[in-house]
Formats: C-alpha cells, sequence, structure tokens
C-alpha cells in the first residue's frame, strides 16, 4: 500500500476537496560493494520495502561492467523506478574517468514509486586527488504535482571542512534550480559526513551564512525526530565499530520550508535498518525515514 494517503470530504453539490498526503522519503547509505554483499542488499531490500517510502536516496552505489548493478538488486521487480547518478567512474584497468563517461560508476541513487520525469548530476567541489562527489536529482511526478528531490554524499574526512561547506552551497543551489519547476518544497537528503553543529549543517538548517550567502532547510529529525541523538554512525555497528569514530548523526533528511498549504512539512522521522539480521547489518550507517506532508 502506498504511504502516500489522501483523504477527502464532499463539499457543496458534490465536489471533492483533497485532505493532506503523506509522502514519505528514506536516505541510506548502502557502504558500497563491501563484505557480506549479498546478505547486506538482501536486508536493505528488505527493509526498503517494508518501509513503504514514496522515495528513497541511497550513496555509495556502484555499478560495473561485469554486470554488478546494486540498483538491480535492490529494486528489480518491486515496482519502483530509479536513475543512477555517479559521482565518477573508472575503466576496467582503474583508470578513474568523468563521471559522464562510459564504465564502471560510483555514486548515488534515487528510487521513486511514481515516474521520474526528469534527472541530472551535479558535480561538487572537491580537492586535487579527492574522491570526486557529486549530487544527483529527479523531479517526481506524484499524483499531488512535481516533487524535487536531491540526494548526495559529501567528503567525509574529518578536517574537510571546508571542502563540504562549499558542497552544500552547490547542493543548495542546485536543489533551489531543480524547485523552480516543482510543486513541493525541495527534499535533500544523503549522508553529509559532518555533525550537526558543523558550520556545513548549520548553513543548511538557517543557522549561520556562508560567504554571505544563507538559506534554511528543516532538518527533519530536529523537527520531529522520535527521540534520541539520532546517530546514524553508531559503535554498536560492528561495520562501524572498526573505524573508532565516535558517534554522530551524519546522515540527514533536509526539507525547504513549508509553503502556505503547509507542503514540506515534516510529521515525523525515524530511523531505519539501525538493527542487525543476527550479526549482519545492512551497512556501516543507519538510514534515516521521514514523512513529509504532500
Amino acid at each position: 500500500m502506498s504511504t502516500v494517503v489522501l483523504t477527502a470530504v464532499t463539499e457543496g453539490e458534490g465536489r471533492m476537496v483533497e485532505g493532506p498526503r503523506r509522502f514519505r522519503a528514506l536516505t541510506l547509505n548502502c557502504w558500497s560493494v563491501s563484505d557480506p554483499l549479498d546478505e547486506r542488499m538482501a536486508i536493505i531490500r528488505r527493509g526498503l520495502l517494508e518501509a513503504d517510502s514514496d522515495v528513497v536516496g541511497l550513496q555509495e552505489i556502484v555499478v560495473r561492467s561485469d554486470g554488478l548493478d546494486q540498483g538491480s538488486m535492490l529494486f528489480d521487480d518491486s515496482g519502483y523506478f530509479w536513475v543512477f547518478g555517479p559521482a565518477f567512474r573508472w575503466d576496467d584497468g582503474g583508470t578513474k574517468l568523468a563521471h559522464d563517461a562510459d564504465g564502471n560508476g560510483f555514486g548515488n541513487l534515487i528510487a521513486s514509486r511514481w515516474p521520474i520525469v526528469h534527472s541530472q548530476v551535479q558535480p561538487l567541489p572537491g580537492v586535487p586527488g579527492g574522491e570526486p562527489r557529486s549530487a544527483l536529482g529527479a523531479l517526481i511526478e506524484t499524483p499531488a504535482g512535481i516533487v524535487p528531490v536531491v540526494t548526495t554524499h559529501l567528503d567525509w574526512e574529518f578536517d574537510h571542512g571546508c571542502v563540504r561547506e562549499r558542497q552544500v552551497c552547490t547542493v543548495v543551489t542546485f536543489a533551489r534550480t531543480l524547485a523552480r519547476t516543482a510543486d513541493f518544497p525541495p527534499v535533500v537528503m544523503g549522508d553529509f559526513n559532518a555533525h550537526p553543529d558543523s558550520t556545513e549543517m548549520r548553513f543548511l538548517r538557517g543557522l549561520t551564512s556562508i560567504d554571505g550567502a544563507s538559506t534554511y532547510f528543516q532538518d527533519a529529525w530536529e523537527v520531529a525526530g522520535s527521540g534520541g541523538p539520532g546517530h546514524t554512525w553508531d559503535n554498536r555497528n560492528r561495520f562501524a565499530a572498526y573505524a573508532y569514530e565516535p558517534d554522530r548523526r551524519i546522515d540527514y533528511i533536509l526539507v525547504g520550508p513549508p509553503d502556505g498549504l503547509g507542503r514540506g512539512r515534516v510529521e515525523n522521522a525515524r530511523l531505519i535498518l539501525d538493527q542487525p539480521v543476527g550479526d549482519t547489518f545492512a551497512s556501516d550507517h543507519f538510514g534515516v525515514v521521514a514523512d513529509l506532508r504532500l
């Protein structure tokens, strides 16, 4: 059953007036092709389908020329539409290629219950020799109108805050441009590799400026999280504990401010895929799911 809930009342001479709809968004870093791959993909697929989301943003997705395609592993025969957007590609000899070249790819994926009528990749600023990052944007044609969605994956290094600041500025411009032809505030989600108190996340939450520019997105967990710190990198996950990094919240669902009809209001948010099956977690990250008013 779709999580878009349509309610209606009769008004006047039988005219139907639709009430609030709910739009469920989910984000997860899929940890590339790390072992145990098949077991993890089965856990993720089952979790994604059980969550019954309307849009899913995934990071660290790999598509290879040998036939491995994580999008197909997760969404074949699911009824979802999906699009893959590489941050970079490489040939079979291991030479790194541009994101729009032919070859193996590493990047982001958007899956949707509704048709995806437009998608594009936006490369992000980085450092020379660093691993390229990108944002993937899509326009989704829902029964209530066009929803603009962006998923992204930022630099991970702790001392790359200045890089992530440039990256979030690019993501904001990209999301706002995508939303110009849409009917709904932009939904931006992904692995930002940044603590909520970092400059880059404070910028996105409207709490500081960068280079004289400012913006505002609702942080779904901050607005309507189910309680607790919402850590998505957590040392109780054995796949995260190996890195000896502190627990923190680094995966987000962000939504532009609600419009005059309340579209974009965050109704609730919770962690997902945060429990192991046996001793196997879905990823080294936990996911986030949020219900928004459509």
